[in-house]
């Protein structure tokens, strides 16, 4: 006698965040490893700073580019490449943790492709941001402004439920609020960080982005301009 198998107790995570959170972990794990001495022999321990300057994302080298009108792809791969090398272990465990945890309710949702293209033009627009706005040789690592993005679809989900459920719509911008708080409490402790302005143009991307990708988006979009 067969039994049909019931449905799994929980869902299981979508596969393109499960590959970008392994492809995180996976980097910081070299990283760890060569600087404690256990891979790579002894020019591992530079491993992490040789991948800063190669592939993370710096504002003097954007103002380079637009000053000399010159756009080598040793540069402008900077943009897609800088959200997998982090400053420190911890700061890649929070943004693995956050990219699980938002992935798997915006992957849901959306499918695995538009969720990718939220990670990576979130990921995009907020380099581009910060080097805009800041200048200088400041430097932009993780995968933060990409989360963000992915905290801006969720936060276009809960804005799309309250909206037809008639309830105040704004209530949907209170975990982006929360967050952003939390960032400003860290920075009078810790000293000012500026990668809160990749991570709020990272937001105001996945944001809108939400109304082109999701599905059925561009139908309401357009439907609502009609009526509008």
């Amino acid at each position: 006698m067969s039994h049909a198998p019931g449905p799994a107790p929980v869902n299981p995570l979508p596969p393109v965040v499960v590959a970008l959170f392994l492809l995180i972990v996976a980097v910081e794990v070299a990283f760890s490893l060569g600087a404690r001495g256990l891979a790579g022999g002894p020019g591992a321990v530079g491993w992490r700073a040789a991948a800063i300057e190669t592939y993370g994302f710096n504002a003097a080298i954007l103002d380079w580019m637009r000053v000399t009108g010159q756009w080598p792809l040793e540069h402008l791969q900077r943009f897609v490449t800088y959200p997998f090398v982090h400053a420190s272990f911890t700061h890649a465990l929070f943004a693995a943790i956050m990219l699980l945890a938002l992935g798997k309710m915006v992957g849901e949702v959306f499918g695995a492709v538009a969720t990718l293209g939220v990670f990576a033009v979130s990921s995009v627009v907020g380099a581009a941001v910060f080097g805009l706005l800041l200048g200088g040789s400041q430097w932009l690592l993780g995968a933060f402004p990409g989360v963000y993005g992915l905290i801006g679809a969720f936060t276009w989900l809960l804005w799309m439920r309250l909206g037809q459920m008639g309830a105040q719509q704004i209530r949907a911008f209170t975990l982006i609020g929360v967050l952003l708080g939390i960032q400003l409490i860290f920075g009078l402790l810790f000293g000012p960080y500026n990668d809160w302005i990749a991570d709020l143009a990272g937001f105001g991307a996945g944001f809108l982005m939400s109304f082109f990708v999701s599905p059925g988006g561009w139908t309401r979009l357009r439907a609502r301009m009609r009526r509008d």
